[in-house]
């Protein structure tokens, strides 16, 4: 009788440890069975079979996610070294980095089945050194999560940094350590709050050095991250060092996985993970070129698609996509009370709330396959296409106008793609491009007509998508006055940026300058475009002021901390538009050092900053 206590109570207690770590579950509350069923792993594991910690390692670094005001997510790989091509080798930027990619077998099979789980410990500390442990557990992983770990930390203070380690069960072998910050109270008084903002990392196109510059320059309180964090697409990028697995088009949960495996063995994302907590979403690229609710542009719900493309249904490849996703990312399950839900909002203390939508993958009308562009350009106004469909819709404007109700200064909007009308017809040829806010007309009239005739002030999208920058004021044409010398009339403002790495639309510096000049003259809200840097930008926020820095990387082809100052733009709490000095939409009077700027000056850029060394150079 005794015996079979004890028995009972360490299963119990194994089954705590296996739904500690979140990745068992599934991504939605209303899908459980994306869920991995923990009775069947423990049925199959063999406590014979337990690894050593010598047969441990923790692969791709730590993570930290999703902040609350008492608790943040945590996650950390730990994989047997039979699962990983190289050993650890030195990182320069601290702790530790292995150059990993899964290998499960073959190029092209399943993972082997882990006959024995993994037990790994956590522990966060508001110090460095660790000598005052405020939350800690122990939990398990194995091959059905890909040995990843996802912890909720918990117990934790409101707008206070936290170090965080994990380390194999009953061993000093542990992963590198990690700094997390949880988010203020909704009714903290906040003075300020830095972002940085990214988009579009393709590994095959080049190194992630926006993403170590920040981190380098340790500037700002979090990250936040607005999709195409992976790239579904094949490409080679051997040429510089950047050969990413598997080196096709990804379809299946297994390729999902080693993609994402790949693109987290790049040494400044692993410091940008390690240094700063992640509010991410995804775009398209997670899962397919220019997805919707329905499908993509090289994968539809008909036979053809079906034969062509290996068997693998719309739904079955945007399963395997999320769940990777899930599994990879620092990312909680939100409250997914339908679909796959993972549109959110952080509010910020007194301050900001922070709206991440989905126009992607929710529920979003079809878009442009490219062989029915002329299709979408003749349905864009149709009253019935949504980017996120209804029930989305109302939760956002219900978010905005609850924002403005409890008095936050700022309302922050992530969107994937750029909100404000651009036709590109005079540079580009291409005119609207209607995969954005563009080809949902009434859409985006919905969104302003609730800011509008709510008289909700002092909002800022955000965006990316499009792998260009781009600066807006916000505002309503045709419905309400707007001067687009001055401002009045808007309603805020967008920076929209561009990729880490992937490619833009201008092969050179020169043609994207003169595409740029002839933007800004057709665009009446577009007050500065530039089309060539990959890079990123960084917002200060107070309750006064927001002041957003953009960033260029002069060199992707290979690691660098080098960036060049771009351009500076502030908006004054209450006046709802760009800051202006002589009719020019910049800090300061400052001219921008690329691109083109409505009634501003180009100032070539003749200096770079070196992130690592804190020095300044010519170019």
């Amino acid at each position: 009788m005794l015996q079979s206590t004890v028995l009972l109570a360490l299963a119990s207690t194994t089954l705590a440890s296996f739904a500690g770590n979140l990745n068992y579950r599934s991504p939605s509350h209303n899908h459980p069975g994306l869920g991995i069923s923990i009775p069947k792993v423990l049925k199959r594991s063999d406590p014979v079979l337990e690894y050593s910690a010598d047969d441990l390692q923790f692969t791709h670094g730590v993570a930290s996610g999703d902040p609350y005001p008492n608790s943040v997510i945590l996650w950390t790989r730990c994989a047997p070294s039979t699962d990983n091509v190289k050993a650890p080798v030195a990182s320069k930027s601290g702790g530790e980095l292995y150059d990993s990619v899964p290998i499960y077998g073959d190029n092209e099979g399943n993972a082997p089945v882990s006959k024995a789980p993994v037990c790994i410990e956590y522990s966060v500390a508001p110090d460095k050194d660790f000598n005052q442990i405020v939350d800690c557990g122990t939990v398990y992983t194995s091959s059905d999560v890909d040995f990843t770990v996802k912890v909720e930390a918990s117990h934790l203070k409101p707008f206070t940094v936290y170090y965080y380690k994990f380390n194999v069960c009953g061993s000093e072998k542990s992963s590198p350590v990690g700094r997390a910050k949880t988010a203020p109270t909704e009714h903290d008084e906040v003075t300020d709050i830095s972002l940085a903002v990214y988009s579009c990392s393709n590994f095959a196109s080049g190194y992630f050095n926006a993403y170590g510059n920040t981190a380098r320059k340790d500037s700002v309180d979090y990250v936040v991250h607005l999709g195409d964090y992976i790239y579904e697409l094949g490409g080679d990028g051997s040429g510089i060092g950047r050969t990413q697995y598997p080196k096709k088009t990804i379809y299946t949960l297994y390729e999902y996985r080693k993609r994402h495996a790949t693109q987290k063995t790049d040494e400044d994302l692993l410091l940008s993970h390690r240094t700063f907590t992640w509010i991410p979403v995804w775009d398209d690229h997670e899962v397919a070129d220019n997805s919707y609710r329905d499908g993509s542009s090289l994968l539809q719900n008909i036979e053809a698609s079906f034969i062509i493309d290996g068997g693998v249904s719309v739904d079955q490849r945007k399963m395997n996509a999320v769940r990777a996703y899930f599994e990879w990312m620092p990312i909680r399950q939100v409250a997914m009370d339908d679909n796959l839900r993972i549109w959110r909002n952080f509010k910020i203390g007194n301050l900001l709330d922070l709206i991440m939508l989905d126009t992607r993958h929710y529920d979003r009308s079809i878009t442009d396959l490219y062989l029915n562009r002329g299709y979408i350009k003749k349905i864009a106004d149709d009253i019935g296409r949504s980017m996120m469909g209804p029930r989305q819709e109302h939760w956002f404007y219900d978010n905005l106008k609850s924002s403005a109700k409890r008095q936050a200064t700022w309302r922050v909007i992530g969107s994937q793609t750029v909100f404000s009308r651009v036709d590109e017809f005079g540079s580009t040829g291409l005119g609207v491009n209607v995969d954005s806010w563009d080809g949902y007309r009434s859409n985006l009239n919905r969104t302003l007509r609730t800011l509008y005739e709510n008289n909700i002030g002092n909002n800022i999208v955000i965006a990316g998508d499009s792998h260009a920058n781009w600066v807006s004021d916000l505002t309503w044409l045709d419905e309400y006055p707007y001067d687009p010398v001055t401002g009045e009339g808007a309603i805020g403002a967008e920076f929209a940026g561009t990729a880490v790495t992937s490619s833009g639309p201008a092969a050179h510096v020169g043609v994207g300058n003169l595409q740029s000049n002839t933007l800004i003259r057709k665009n009446r809200e577009l007050q500065w475009s530039e089309l060539y840097y990959r890079g990123y930008f960084e917002m200060t926020l107070s309750h006064t002021r927001t002041d957003a820095k953009f960033f260029a990387i002069p060199n992707i082809k290979k690691r660098s901390p080098y960036e060049i100052s771009m351009a500076n733009f502030t908006i004054f709490a209450g006046e709802n538009r760009l800051s202006r000095t002589n009719g020019a939409p910049s800090t300061n009077g400052q001219g921008v050092h690329n691109g083109a700027l409505k009634n501003g000056k180009l100032e070539k850029q003749k200096v770079q900053y070196n992130t690592e060394t804190k020095e300044w150079s010519g170019i």
